[in-house]
């Protein structure tokens, strides 16, 4: 057996292996903290300290010495006032805020749908990280990525998955909140189609359904939704900045379901009228009924 194949397996393994252990570790006391806290009113660094600070800080999540995994939307080469993807300012400041808590490395990446040097330059994430002391992680080859099981899957039982997804010690979840042609909405399930090599196979094996698989795997620790701009047509690009709303708004929770569910409403819509909402939620891999969530509301 080749030697990097079998060291990639067994670091697969391992990390399949510890992940349930690892998550009742880190949120051991979850519920003395809301299940999710809605802000609005400011810019996106301010409304993530507010949110954070309810959530009781990101040394909740990060520690000292800890490899953190950072997953914005940086999918398309355009401009931040488009809204196709996650906020500039808001990375940076999360990137600082894991660095402030110790943490050794942190990665922020994206398997882009346009060219990713572009995506990532002129979307101002890779500015906002590099400055904050991040580190911009390519990919765009299938070297990066390795493959997992999906065990509670009805559609897709197996993803190969960036391998940074696997082997941080603390994963984020950082999507925009915009329209989607074929998703309805992107938010932070459909976000993690960008952390996987082979998209194409949701589009045609059922998408919703296989976006409510892949949230069964429970790789992500907090989900911080972005949607101090909103793209509310011609999703997931956009046309022009006549497309785009600001809501001045963010959502985090580290229930993924929870989180788009109250998206929905920041859109309009709700959220049984998105169907790998109803399907996550049905499978029992988080709450779209906010009415049963312990809400913090946070006007700034």
């Amino acid at each position: 057996m080749n030697r990097r194949y079998f060291i990639r397996t067994l670091l697969t393994t391992a990390a399949s292996l510890m992940l349930p252990v690892r998550s009742r570790l880190l949120h051991a006391a979850d519920n003395q903290y809301p299940d999710l806290v809605a802000v609005r009113g400011a810019d996106p660094g301010r409304m993530l300290d507010a949110a954070l600070k309810a959530s009781g800080g990101i040394s909740r999540w990060v520690r000292p010495n800890m490899t953190v995994a950072i997953k914005p939307n940086i999918g398309w080469d355009v401009a931040p006032e488009r809204a196709a993807n996650t906020n500039p300012e808001l990375i940076g400041r999360l990137v600082r805020q894991c660095k402030d808590a110790g943490a050794a490395k942190v990665y922020v990446f994206d398997h882009t749908c346009n060219n990713w040097t572009r995506s990532y330059r002129n979307s101002g994430i890779e500015a906002a990280v590099e400055q904050a002391g991040g580190i911009m992680a390519p990919a765009h080859r299938k070297g990066y990525y390795q493959s997992i099981t999906i065990d509670n899957g009805s559609r897709l039982n197996q993803a190969v998955v960036h391998e940074l997804l696997l082997e941080s010690d603390v994963r984020i979840n950082v999507p925009i909140l915009k329209h989607h042609g074929s998703a309805d909405l992107s938010i932070a399930m459909k976000n993690l189609m960008g952390v996987v090599w082979d998209r194409g196979y949701w589009h045609r094996s059922g998408l919703h359904r296989c976006i409510a698989d892949f949230a069964s795997s429970k790789l992500i620790d907090l989900n911080i939704v972005d949607a101090y701009r909103m793209l509310t047509r011609n999703g997931p690009r956009g046309v022009s900045e006549a497309d785009v709303q600001t809501p001045k708004m963010l959502l985090m929770s580290t229930d993924m379901v929870a989180a788009d569910a109250a998206a929905t409403k920041i859109f309009g819509q709700q959220p049984q009228t998105v169907d790998y909402i109803r399907l996550a939620h049905a499978a029992g891999l988080g709450q779209m009924d906010l009415s049963r969530l312990n809400i913090q509301r946070i006007n700034l």
